[in-house]
């Protein structure tokens, strides 16, 4: 294995840092995600490849959860590996996240948003990790069960505790998400981030005013799922859907054919109709659909960085031609 030496250029290369909220912390606006492809069936030497593309390209955000992979735990694994092999002379440049509150282990204490699992969590993810604390933990999911205190507590303790430097919140409910910014800024413990699903095709978070929220109360806010799946790519603009319900020219490597996490029935007649008619649009500015698609992210206010997968370098390379792309002259 040969030693890693990372590019002496890599803050020289184009990346943006946007500040995250009303903190001193300044994120890139492309930040790489470990929810597919680093876990413990994807070879590890593709993972090295791709990290160490990332971070020589200005890339110092790595977003992880307890349960990636798969199997569960095993892209934290995967970055206990990279940290040994690679990444412990950098550390200091590194802003690492993690986060707890889908399942992770049997029994009532494996899940959701009690003190219990998410610190238990968070000293597994440790371990795994190979690190002594992390930079950023989440609270993963909105617990309607949990009393919000005690969730919330948790997470004002386990920065007091060292353990993370900054904490943020995933996917709460706008009400759910005010209390907790009073809750947490009260104790000294301010939200430094919220990570929602924004897209093109998914504007959630500025319909329900979660993005408008952020900005008020000085939260910075990363968008997860920024290709909705990959339909904001152009591997489905082939598509016909038919009479019977049936959509024919999926592509048998796709997302889509494996059925998951993207179905079928996802890909209706007004989706099409919107992916060909901004695939022309982004053919106009000299991008493709995928680039664009990143870039109105990014050009979106209140956005502090989005956080895209990888299965290659090659991959990778492309997404970040959204840094510094051209304002659009209107809205899409």
């Amino acid at each position: 294995m040969e030693n890693y030496f990372a590019d002496k250029q890599r803050y020289d290369g184009g990346m943006q840092y946007s500040r995250c909220g009303r903190s001193g912390v300044l994120l890139p606006q492309v930040s790489l995600g470990f929810w597919h492809n680093f876990g413990g069936v994807d070879p590890y030497e593709r993972s090295r490849e791709i990290t160490h593309y990332a971070f020589d390209h200005g890339i110092t955000h790595f977003d992880l959860a307890n349960n990636y992979g798969p199997p569960y735990g095993s892209a934290e694994e995967t970055m206990g590996r990279l940290m040994d092999d690679d990444f412990r002379p950098y550390r200091d440049e590194l802003f690492i996240a993690t986060k707890a509150g889908y399942d992770m282990w049997p029994g009532p204490y494996g899940n959701w948003g009690s003190r219990k699992y998410l610190m238990a969590s968070l000293d597994q993810s440790l371990r795994r990790m190979h690190l002594d604390y992390v930079d950023l933990f989440y609270s993963h999911r909105y617990d309607p069960a949990t009393p919000l205190e005690e969730t919330l507590q948790a997470l004002v303790d386990i920065v007091r505790s060292g353990k993370a430097l900054y904490v943020g919140i995933s996917r709460w409910p706008l009400e759910a998400t005010r209390f907790a910014f009073s809750y947490l800024k009260e104790r000294d413990v301010p939200c430094l981030i919220y990570q929602g699903r924004l897209n093109m095709l998914d504007r959630e978070p500025q319909e329900s005013g979660i993005l408008d929220l952020c900005r008020e109360q000085g939260v910075g806010f990363i968008s997860f799922s920024p290709l909705a799946q990959g339909l904001l790519t152009d591997r489905y603009l082939n598509c016909v859907s038919t009479a019977d319900g049936n959509i024919n020219g999926i592509p048998e490597d796709s997302r889509m054919s494996k059925g998951k996490f993207l179905r079928p029935e996802m890909l209706t007649d007004e989706v099409l109709e919107k992916i060909r008619r901004w695939n022309a649009v982004a053919s106009d500015r000299g991008e493709t659909l995928a680039e664009m698609a990143l870039a109105w992210i990014l050009q979106q206010q209140g956005v502090t960085s989005v956080l895209v997968g990888a299965s290659s370098v090659q991959q990778l390379q492309k997404n970040l031609k959204c840094v510094g792309a051209q304002p659009f002259d209107s809205p899409l």
